[in-house]
């Protein structure tokens, strides 16, 4: 990129820009009405702004909207086109949901979607509403939300310690971040208290528990505040875009009278290589502390800076990483201008002060302070209303050391000392040679075109070589054209005064021209190390792109670090327990343990960090939007490369586009293995249903024909015994059957229960009868209170339930000697649940199963995998395909005293009231 003195704009910027404008062009618009609380008025300043849309000519459709019963609310709807809610079964009740396929194909300006944190039913196309929003926009649809400020993300821990109650749902910050539009809606916390006491915010029993718990005072003042924040904090993301945007066409214009607004009261200091830039960093710190405010640090290397030894630039370099370790944002930047550079800076991330380091005094350096200003004045001359603090010098600060310790990398002294000698050997060859090639061209050509072909090897040296030797290509032609061209020749005397004029004006057009030229090397030099990153990043999101497994991602990631940095990449990946996975062959130096620590940790470490930095590998994580996929071990050519912001964020930039295509890999995968276990699961069930359906039939003539047999004429002890053998394990294989469609039946999600209000008595005695050819001689101890109340639930599967936990018990259960009674069957009422309670006087739960009881309720999970005990475990998963559909839960344990307990959880309501003879008559 050329400097940004320059007036062409930057092909990154520019890059970034038609990106972004494309984006926005056919991305729909978000704009989020934001607040506090329930009840400041986000859905009625929504409505309200909707009603004016549609007066406006725009096309606006409801695509949800919660009202909550409010009547002013309600009324704003009206004329607004509401599109139909759709409809989803869930466990035999309709819930009512955005239907966005109907959203897509209405099209409309603007969509109203209410309550952005919004967890959708299950069944729906995304889990939650703004996942919803999300794909309304791809598709180019404006949409209307509104959001409280408890459902951030972030802010979940944050307000349940305020408030003291659990958020569940939450939205990303990320959708907040990036919405278009943020309107605030705010009122004051007696004023919203004062909203709750009048209706307008809940119904009178709900708003006066709301009033005891979350609606308290202090929490209202203290959410206030945060959603005061956040709005505040978009604000200034917007205002620095837009600064952003006037810094790059004031680029353009080459103009710099755009001044920077103290909204913020940003800081900028200004690192250079002189000593004491360490204490303008820290100082900058302190004042950013103090204030509460952004603060950020830049380096702005000119052609001049780039000259400077190794060990000053490293200098500079740990210079940039102390201001990052105290908190800044860091940046080199590159320019002919260092005040016009930091000018244009200081514009962009809207920084009104600077904090500059106050020049070392020299009694030599008086006149070259007259003939070229300080920085310092030089910014107050080109920015009067910038602010500009200079931070005195001293001695006692401690000095910072090599940021990467002793330095390997560097050509020795005597090889920088070769090249510098070879430099200035060109710069004196080159001279001599045009002396030579001119020489005999004496005759037929002037004086004055002589000049001109001593100029043209100046800018011949100062393009190949650089400055030092085009100033020194200058000095020698002037020297070379006296002593061979001018009279007398073959002498340094000059016969004619105007030659002096001739050897001035030579000398100084050789000097600019090698100080422009080696600028304009410089220049292209930038350019072309930005575009080297820029296609570095362009091949490998091309690659990636087209990658289908993991080891394409890891092989073409390594090879894109490698062709950036040089030296060694490695990429270390988890495994299936989601442990770091160390492959054998690991290279000399690379650390496991480190890149562990990278891994669990989310942070880079290894060299060039403040963990473990002698490690000569440098650690980063690959950080995917939902968690760390991997590890990126890096060993560059150049080890200081790690310390210039730059190569840093191209790193962080690759690291990030690896992690993404591992994690996209991750989830075709997971996509691909859930596709093949529903097919599965499905064609599973098919089969069960069909061989069940066709073994029914047969087995309940066998059962009737053993029964007729015993039964109808006299047989001998051991053809009774036969017949009722028969019959016992046609009972059996029956039950066996039942379980497998009733198995089928539930998972067909096709279950509608029959609500209606029982006995739980009755429940539980039919259970008992219905399971008696189980329990043979088995006595069942029931505790049910007399004045227990009626239950809200489904007979028919309940009775099923139960009978399932009594086969359970009566085959796995019983003790030995057989205990009276062999198991005891409870149920009480708390204020909203019933407790069923199944308890037998056995062995209890099997060993293996200790601490993981839930997996007992799989499907064909027995807590004996080797047993005589008959049974193929469907029996618990229907009973807990049973307490799913009453949106209850079930539990195992070992019950105090010996043997297995189960428990049945179900939420109740109050049963109605019977009714009166008054209402009868």
């Amino acid at each position: 990129m050329a400097s940004p003195s320059d007036s062409r704009p930057d092909p990154d910027a520019l890059l970034a820009q038609l990106q972004e404008a494309q984006a926005t062009q056919q991305r729909g618009k978000l704009r989020i009405y934001f607040g506090a609380n329930a009840g400041v008025g986000k859905t009625y300043a929504m409505l309200s702004a909707a009603q004016r849309a549609q007066r406006a000519g725009q096309r606006v459709l409801v695509g949800v909207v919660e009202t909550h019963g409010r009547k002013d609310t309600m009324e704003l709807q009206t004329g607004l086109q509401v599109l139909p809610l759709q409809e989803i079964a869930y466990r035999g009740q309709v819930l009512l949901e955005l239907d966005i396929d109907a959203a897509l194909a209405a099209q409309p300006d603007v969509l109203l979607v209410d309550e952005l944190a919004h967890s959708n039913a299950p069944g729906s196309r995304h889990p939650k509403r703004w996942q919803d929003v999300q794909e309304l926009l791809d598709a180019g649809i404006d949409v209307w939300t509104a959001l409280n400020v408890q459902h951030l993300e972030s802010l979940n821990g944050t307000v349940g310690a305020i408030t003291g109650v659990r958020v569940n749902e939450t939205v990303p910050d990320t959708v907040l971040d990036g919405a278009d539009e943020i309107v605030l809606v705010d009122v004051t916390a007696d004023e919203l208290l004062a909203r709750l006491k009048a209706g307008k915010v809940y119904i009178p029993q709900q708003a006066e528990r709301a009033s005891q718990n979350f609606f308290r005072k202090g929490n209202l003042i203290a959410l206030r505040e945060i959603a005061l924040r956040r709005t505040a904090e978009h604000v200034g993301d917007d205002v620095r875009s837009y600064r952003q945007h006037l810094a790059q066409t004031s680029r353009q214009q080459d103009t710099t009278d755009q001044p920077a607004w103290n909204t913020s009261g940003a800081l900028l200091v200004c690192v250079g290589p002189q000593a004491g830039a360490e204490h303008a960093v820290r100082t900058a710190a302190r004042l950013a502390g103090q204030l509460n405010v952004r603060w950020h640090a830049a380096y702005v290397e000119t052609p001049a800076l780039q000259r400077l030894a190794a060990q000053d630039r490293d200098r500079t370099l740990a210079v940039l990483k102390l201001a990052e370790e105290l908190g800044g944002s860091t940046a080199v930047l590159t320019g002919d201008s260092i005040a016009r550079v930091l000018l244009q800076q200081a514009q962009t991330l809207n920084c009104a002060t600077l904090v500059l380091g106050r020049p070392v005094r020299h009694h030599w350096r008086g006149l070259l302070r007259v003939l070229r200003p300080t920085l310092t004045r030089q910014l107050a001359t080109l920015a009067p209303a910038l602010d500009i603090v200079e931070v005195g010098f001293t001695d006692s600060v401690r000095k910072l050391g090599q940021p990467l310790g002793r330095r390997v990398d560097d050509e020795p002294a005597a090889s920088r000392w070769r090249t510098q000698w070879m430099r200035y050997g060109g710069a004196v060859a080159a001279c001599l040679l045009t002396t030579v090639v001119t020489q005999p061209l004496l005759p037929w050509f002037d004086l004055a075109n002589i000049v001109m072909l001593f100029l043209l090897g100046v800018v011949l040296v100062a393009v190949k070589l650089g400055r030092g030797p085009a100033s020194l290509a200058a000095v020698l032609s002037v020297a070379s054209f006296d002593f061979f061209y001018v009279q007398p020749r073959l002498s340094f005397a000059v016969s004619d005064v105007q030659y002096l004029v001739t050897f001035a004006v030579m000398l100084v057009v050789g000097l600019l021209i090698g100080q422009l030229t080696a600028n304009l090397r410089f220049s292209a030099f930038v350019a072309a190390s930005r575009e080297r990153r820029a296609q570095a990043l362009f091949e490998l999101t091309r690659e990636l792109s087209a990658a289908l497994q993991t080891e394409q991602v890891v092989e073409l990631g390594e090879a894109a670090v490698r062709r950036t940095f040089g030296g060694q990449a490695k990429m270390l990946l988890p495994d299936s327990r989601d442990q770091l996975a160390l492959p054998a062959d690991l290279p000399p130096g690379l650390d496991g343990s480190i890149a562990d620590w990278a891994f669990n940790n989310g942070q880079p470490a290894g060299m060039a960090t403040s963990t473990l930095p002698s490690n000569p590998w440098h650690y980063v994580p690959l950080q995917a939007p939902m968690r760390v996929r991997g590890v990126l071990a890096l060993q560059p050519a150049q080890a200081r490369w790690l310390l210039i912001p730059e190569q840093v964020q191209q790193l962080d930039t690759l690291a990030r586009q690896i992690a993404i295509a591992l994690e996209r890999v991750h989830y075709v995968d997971v996509a691909q293995g859930a596709v093949v276990q529903m097919e599965s699961e499905r064609l599973r069930n098919t089969l069960l249903a069909a061989m069940s359906h066709d073994v029914r039939t047969p087995l309940t003539a066998l059962i009737g024909q053993a029964e007729s047999l015993a039964s109808s004429m006299p047989l001998t002890p051991d053809q009774k015994a036969s017949a009722d053998a028969v019959s016992h394990e046609a009972r059996e294989l029956g039950a066996l059957v039942g379980n497998l469609l009733e198995m089928a039946r539930l998972e067909s999600g096709q279950v509608e229960l029959r609500l209606e209000w029982q006995s739980v008595e009755e429940v539980v005695g039919g259970a008992i009868r219905a399971a008696r050819h189980a329990l043979g001689p088995l006595t069942v101890h029931t505790a049910i209170a007399p004045d227990l109340p009626l239950v809200e639930f489904d007979a028919g599967l309940m009775e099923r339930l139960l009978v399932n936990l009594l086969e359970n018990a009566a085959k796995y259960g019983v003790s030995t000697p057989v205990r009276t009674p062999a198991m005891e069957v409870s149920a009480q009422v708390t204020s909203g649940t019933l407790e069923l309670r199944v308890r037998d006087y056995g062995p209890g739960l099997p060993p293996a199963s200790q601490g993981r009881e839930v997996d007992l309720f799989e499907k064909f999970t027995r807590g004996k995998n080797e047993s005589s005990t008959r049974g193929v475990g469907l029996g618990l998963a229907i009973c807990k395909a049973v307490v799913d559909a009453h949106k209850g839960r079930i539990s195992a344990r070992n019950a105090d005293g010996g043997g297995a307990e189960f428990t049945i959880t179900l939420p109740r309501r109050a049963p109605p009231q019977a009714p009166t003879e008054a209402d009868e008559l």
